[in-house]
Formats: C-alpha cells, structure tokens, sequence
C-alpha cells in the first residue's frame, strides 16, 4: 500500500463507516438488526452502537465457527494486524489449503457485521470484541493462548528479565523494554527457538506438551521441580503470580506450528444421510401421516367439544388432564403435549376467560373445518413453522424450579423458529428420499452457530433439532425421516438445493513438584431466532397445499356392517357421515380403518339427540355397502320399542309410565332404593333425587327412560359445543429486533446519511459562535432571517440549530424554499424530505463552507 493510501486509512470505526457504500452499509443493518433500533441519528452514533457489548455478542453469536476461529485469532494477533500474519495463525507453518480458500469469506464477514475494519495491513478488531475474545487469567482465549511475553512480564523485575536472557543465551542489554524485545524475538524465531528446545530435558518438553493448547496456566510450588526450573529460568515459563505460571503465547505458536487453534474449521461438517427411499414412498407415507394430523386435532377439540379441562392457576393443562388426554388420543403423553401445543399455536383451542375458567375450541376451529383438507393441514404447518412454544420442554423445570405445564408459561424458546427452518432446509440439501443422521444434524448446526451452543447433546439447540425431526415427522412435513415434497414446498427450497454450552478441559497429570493447571469455564448465550415474514410463510404455504392435495385420500359416503353390530369405515368418512355414526355407535378401534360398535346405550344416545328408529334405518340402509344385519335391525327396534316408555320429569323428580306393573317392577327393584322413590299415582312415582340422577339410576338399571319439559315433551339432548370468544393465536416471541425491510433500510441509511452531514460538513463561522465545530450555531433573529431569505434566491444550503417543541436541541442541513409568516419552508437534508419549521425555534443559521455547500 502506498503512503498515500496509508494516509486516508480510516482512524476509527466510525469513519471506517463513513467509507462504506449504502449497499454496504445495508447489509451491516440487515446482519445486525439491533442497530437500526432506533435509527441511529449519524454514523458515528451507529459506530458507537455497533461497538457495545450487547451488540457484539449478538454479532458474534450469529458467526460460524470458522469466521468466529478468524476473529479469535485476530484478538490475539498484534494490533493492528496485517492480513498474512492473520492468515498464518489460522493455515499454520502447513498453510492448510481448506483454511487458504475459506479465509477470505470470513474475512469478509467480520467486515460486513463491522467487528474488523480497516485496510487489509491494518486490520483492526472492534475493541469490545477484542476483550471478549482475547486471554485474560479471568477471560482465556477460546484459542487456549496465553498472555504474550511483554505482557506476562510487565510486573517483573528489570533484574530478574536480564537473568532470564543470560539463560536463554541472549546478551544482556540496559532496560527492561529492550531486554522484552529480545526475548520476544528468540522465540518468535523458529530456527533458534528449535535450537533452544533441543537442548531441553525430555521431562520439560512433555510439561510444554501439557501446556501448549490450553488452558496456558499451571500452579506450581514454591519449590519448583528440575524440569520446570529449566523452563522457568529460560523464560519458557513465566510468573503471573505467587504459585501460579503461564505459558508465552509466542512460545506457544512455535509449539503449535504457528496456528492459533487446534483444530480450525474451514469447511462445515457434512450432513450425513441415514437411508434413502423413493420419493414416492417419501411422499405417500408424508401425506398418511399429515391426514393423520388432522384427525388428531378434530379427535382432540371434539372431545373437549362441552368444555376442556380447567385452567391452573398459574396458568396451563394439570399432569392429570395430559394423561386424561394421551389415553383419549392412544397416545404418549409427550405427543399429546404436541397436539394441544400446536392446537393451541394454530390459534383453534384457547381458555374461554369465564370464572370457572377451561379450555375450548375457538370460533376459528369452526372455520377451519370447513376449509379443505389441504389447507386445514398448512395452517397447522405454518403455526408450527413459526412458533416459539416448545412442547418438548414441558414436564422440565423453569429457572425457579417450577414445573412446566402444557399450555403454561414459560414454554417460549426464541430460537426454535430458526433451529427448525434450518432443520428441514438442510433435509432438503440432501437427495431427494434421504433421511439424515440425527448426530451429523447436530454437528452442522453448532458449526453454524458455534457461540450458541456446546458439542453435547444435551443443549438446547440439539435439542431443538431432535424435536423438530420428530414433530415433522408426526406433521406429515416429512416422511421415514426424509424431506417430502409438500414440506420442501413449504420452506421454500427447490430439489437437491445445496447448512460450547460449558467448555472444560480435562485434568492433566502432574508429576513431583507441580499441581494441575487452573482450569476456566466459559458459558455461551442462546441464539436469537430468524423466522420468515408471514408473506413469505403464505406463498409457500399455497404451493405446499398444491402438492398435497392430491396426495390427501378423498372422504368416503360409506360403511361396512357386519353382523356382529360393528361397521368398518375403509377410510376417512364425509364429515356429516361421520358426525351421526359418532353418536349412533361407539369408535372400536383406529388406524387404516376405523371400527364402529353399535351397543343399546349408543343408539339410546342417537334417540335422545332426536332421531327416531325409521331414520336410523334409513341412514344406515343409505351409507352401507352391505345389508343391514338383522342382528342391527332388532338392537334398533328393541331399544326404540323401550325409548321414552318412562318420561321423567321435574318436581324434584318424577317418573309416568301408563304401564303401572313396569313402576311396580322399579319400586320392588333393590337397586332403585338410593332414588327413594314413592307412588304418588297408579302411573307416577316421585323421587328424591334430580332429574339427571333419577335419569342415569334408571338407565343403571337397564331402563331407557326419555326426559321430558314441563309441557310434557320428550327432550332432544343434543351435544352442546362451548366455544370460547373470538381469541388470536400466541404470538411468536422472538429474541431481538427482526431483519428490517427493504423500505426501511432505504430509509434508515438515508437518515444516517444526512444526520452525519449536518454533523460533519465544516462550516463557515459565525460571529457569536466561530469556527466551534458540534455547537449549535447562534445568530440574532434579523440575521437568522436575512440569511434563510439570501438562501432561498441563491439555492444556498444552511446549517441551523434548532429546538423542537419538547426543548431538543439539534443541527440539520437545510435548502430553504420559502421564507414567510414567522416560517421557513426547506428541504431537509436530515429528514430526506420537505418540512416547515417556525423561525423563532432556530437558534442560529450558519454557511456552509465553500467547498462543501
């Protein structure tokens, strides 16, 4: 680089930002949404927002593990650093190729998020990051370097430095700083550093050994063994305090061969596919299960059709109602779980906020039965897709230990939206039918996110990802494990498109004379989420319905009885179908095909919702492909022949019959005595008891009695569905400010832009404020005016301080238009856009410089 170029190398941040082109700068916002929050007023407020620690950890958080391995080794690089010494600690002596080739990206990612700048012989780490990243005793490196020899020695006797040149074989010099730089440099000197080393004893090699990737502190007595005497004397190790020794860092990176970590990571870890099946297969058995998903939520909201189960107190599903509904559902209790979560996300089930407060389905489940198939199903996908409640984490405790409940608090985890998005884009990276190693998915997603999370299994980001594999399944977004095409469809992603919680490292052993080396702990924050816009969510959501709707069994009209009073339904059944045979039989058993019973209580249950025994017929002569059984036929008549026989009513409650010996049978009946029944006419008897009680103590007996109004009509009891008020779906907790728009980028950077000219430009001084630059300019009102209105003939642009109404002061660059009535008409430079301001709230106007206006 010449030396004029040298000479406009930018001396801050800020004016490093100031170089930057908008389409640089929009990509700096997009990257770090944090700092459009508010728009920063110029860009020396955006620099000194980027700077902040907050700021930096979400910056550092989103890097990949080989981008954040070149900002690690930039913080232990002198500073500022050229570009080859940076590529030296990454490559090593070997000049790995993979780290040669993959350099350059990373490099440039640190530029574009803002943590590096300056010119490529001048490369700077933004200081906060520097103190994050660089080796502290308190803070080591993620690189498991230590402090370098000026630091380690910078306490040290100047008498003590030059013994430890006289042992190293180095002359003796006449200050400590001159004394530094020499044994910096024999050990930045390979080739004398190799000589120096050979003549090691071997017990003092294997000590370096134990040292040399970290941790760089080790203990020691106050009498020191041979072998770390030798290397104490030479400098090889130095004291940081009583007891306590490091390890150089140049002493360090020749042990290393020059590299900053022991393992660099150029390249991602490849997600490695479990088993492959045809796309077919894939698709058919995705579809099977997404029909599956919709029954299950219709299965789950009819039966909490009348009322669910009551809300906590604290809020969410009891243990016992989450067991009541995993048997009602044949399911596992964490899968049901899954179901009421997503119910419950997709906006259809809710607490009806009455005082005995329970669940119910919302007036939106009625709408969404209505909506075809395909349809029904992306709507649940799309909740799924974009929520944060995380089912998988209920039963665990929260930070105060309490137990977390299913539609409870405390379920949101921010970063599951982007966790299961990368999940199935990666899916979709792998041919098409191949299902992916749980472990390689793992591994992938903490190289992506190498500050999120920690090689195990048991953090939250592998967590997350184990469960996005099984809800997908569950869903139908996939199938036998592999991506199917409607899920594809719904990510968006075309076919074959090609993705430490605690870090602690092992005792080590220690030999006469030495203690284990001091160990450090450092805990990684979690990741913010990255969902998709809602438009986004919406197209792709059309087409995945496209695809799977044809996939999606069409609904059958009939059914298939058999003489021993059971009906099979070869299918999914028409919805008015298998509403009636809901109440006129009892569900058997489930799977391809479902099996209805028809018993004497079910068909009772048809006749009190109103149907008579000649409507029965009929609708079962109408939707079966087989006769009628004879056996059906009598059950039928039989229990119709019976129905209603009995009427009762309220008085506290009666029972009529015209038969009087039928009422001499219940009153001479054992089982009738806890109704307390009494004659109170040849056809009526009285009782004790409530309607519902006399009415199911009768029923208990092997009676059908009907009951029946004050008028004395038969009463129709049909299933009453509670339904709550009109309720919206939780909305997503995110962790931070989303990724801005075009439009407000567009108009940010323009903000950014003209708040730094009215803050920069140099100005032509004036009489009450000269030349003081970052001061409100001050004139009288006579000069103030006579200078807006020399402007508006000239087009000159001013510089003015001006006072809002709420008494903020502030500068802008304006070019007034007009001057009239106590106001100034201009195009603000600040605002992009044309504002009228009242001349008695500006404080001064001022020229701008010749060659700026």
């Amino acid at each position: 680089m010449s030396s004029d170029e040298k000479q406009v190398a930018p001396r801050s941040l800020a004016e490093a930002l100031r170089a930057k082109d908008d389409g640089s700068l929009a990509a700096l916002l997009r990257a770090r949404p944090d700092l459009i929050t508010p728009v920063p007023t110029d860009l020396t407020q955006l620099a000194t927002r980027a700077g902040t620690r907050a700021s930096v950890i979400r910056a550092l958080e989103r890097l990949d593990r080989f981008t954040l391995q070149t900002a690690e080794a930039l913080a232990v690089a002198p500073e500022p650093a050229d570009r080859e010494t940076l590529l030296a600690l990454l490559a090593g002596d070997e000049n790995d190729p993979a780290v040669v080739g993959a350099f350059p990206h990373a490099l440039a990612a640190l530029r574009e998020q803002a943590l590096v700048w300056g010119p490529d012989d001048r490369l700077r780490l933004v200081r906060t990051a520097r103190e994050l990243l660089a080796p502290s005793p308190q803070h080591p490196s993620p690189t498991g370097l230590g402090p370098t020899v000026a630091e380690a020695t910078s306490g040290m006797s100047p008498g003590r430095i030059q013994e430890i040149l006289t042992a190293a074989g180095l002359p003796t010099t006449h200050d400590a700083v001159s004394a530094v730089a020499s044994l910096t440099g024999l050990f930045t000197d390979r080739a004398r550093m190799a000589e120096l080393l050979a003549a090691a004893p071997p017990d003092s090699l294997d000590v370096l050994s134990r040292l040399v990737w970290g941790p760089p502190y080790g203990q020691v007595t106050a009498d020191p063994a041979s072998r770390l005497r030798w290397l104490l004397d030479r400098g090889l190790l130095l004291p940081t305090a009583p007891g306590t020794v490091v390890l150089p860092r140049e002493v360090a990176l020749h042990l290393r061969a020059g590299r900053a970590h022991r393992d660099t990571e150029p390249l991602p870890p490849a997600v490695e596919p479990a088993a492959t099946h045809r796309p077919q297969v894939v698709d058919t058995t995705a579809a099977g299960q997404a029909y599956t998903s919709l029954a299950t939520i219709e299965e789950l909201l009819k039966d909490w059709d009348e009322g669910g189960p009551t809300v906590l107190r604290a809020g969410g599903l009891s243990v016992r109602d989450l067991k009541r509904t995993a048997v009602a559902l044949d399911v596992p209790e964490p899968v049901a779980a899954f179901w009421v979560e997503l119910a419950y996300a997709a906006g259809l089930l809710a607490s009806d906020g009455e005082a005995d407060e329970r669940y119910a389905a919302t007036p939106a489940y009625d709408e969404w039965l209505e909506l075809p198939s395909a349809e029904r199903w992306t709507r649940l996908a799309t909740a799924w897709l974009s929520a944060t409640r995380t089912a998988g984490v209920i039963g665990g405790r929260d930070t105060r230990e309490r137990t977390l409940s299913a539609l409870g608090p405390g379920l949101d985890r921010s970063a599951a939206p982007e966790v299961r998005h990368r999940v199935l884009t990666l899916l979709a990276a792998l041919p098409e039918g191949a299902s992916a190693s749980p472990d390689s998915l793992v591994a992938r997603l903490h190289w992506e996110r190498a500050l999120r999370g920690a090689a195990s299994s048991d953090d939250l980001r592998a967590r997350l990802a184990r469960w996005t594999l099984s809800e997908a399944e569950s869903l139908g977004i996939t199938g036998r494990g592999a991506l199917s095409a409607h899920g594809r469809a719904l990510i968006g992603a075309q076919p074959g498109a090609a993705a430490p919680e605690t870090d602690a490292l092992p005792d080590q052993a220690s030999g006469p004379g030495d203690k284990l080396p001091v160990h450090h702990h450092r805990q990684h924050p979690a990741p913010p989420p990255q969902p998709r816009s809602p438009a986004e969510l919406a197209s792709a959501a059309a087409r995945a319905g496209k695809l799977l709707a044809p996939l999606l069994p069409e609904p059958l009209d009939h059914v298939l009885l058999q003489a021993d009073l059971t009906a099979v339904a070869p299918g999914p059944l028409q919805r008015p179908l298998a509403d009636t045979l809901d109440v006129l039989a009892d569900v058997e058993s489930k799977g391809g095909a479902t099996v209805y019973r028809f018993t004497p209580g079910s068909v009772r249950r048809a006749l009190d919702a109103g149907r008579s025994a000649s409507d029965l017929h009929a609708f079962l002569s109408e939707h079966s492909r087989t006769p009628v059984p004879q056996p059906l036929t009598y059950l039928i008549d039989d229990v119709a022949r019976r129905h209603g026989h009995l009427r009762i009513g309220s008085a506290s409650a009666y029972v009529r019959c015209d038969d009087d010996a039928l009422l001499n049978e219940i009153i001479a009946d054992k089982r009738s005595q806890g109704l307390r029944l009494r004659r109170l006419a040849p056809t009526v008897l009285a009782a004790q008891a409530d309607p519902a009680t006399l009415l199911e103590g009768l029923r208990a007996m092997g009676f059908a009695p009907a009951a029946e109004s004050a008028e004395g009509d038969v009463l129709i009891t049909r299933a009453h569905a509670h339904r709550t008020p009109p309720r919206t779906a939780p909305e997503p907790v995110p962790d931070g400010p989303p990724s801005p728009d075009t439009t407000l980028l567009g108009a940010a950077i323009r903000a950014i832009r003209a708040g730094d000219l009215a803050s920069t430009t140099p100005h032509k001084p004036t009489a009450a404020a000269p030349g003081r630059g970052g001061t409100l300019p001050r004139t009288t009102s006579a000069e103030t005016l006579a200078t807006m209105q020399a402007a508006v003939l000239t087009g000159d642009t001013l510089w003015i301080g001006y006072v809002n109404a709420e008494g903020s002061a502030s500068q802008r660059v304006i070019a007034p238009i007009k001057v009239e009535g106590g106001f100034v008409t201009a195009y603000d430079h600040t605002a992009d856009e044309v504002r009228t301001y009242p001349l008695h709230r500006v404080t001064g106007v001022a020229e701008l410089a010749d060659e700026q206006a």
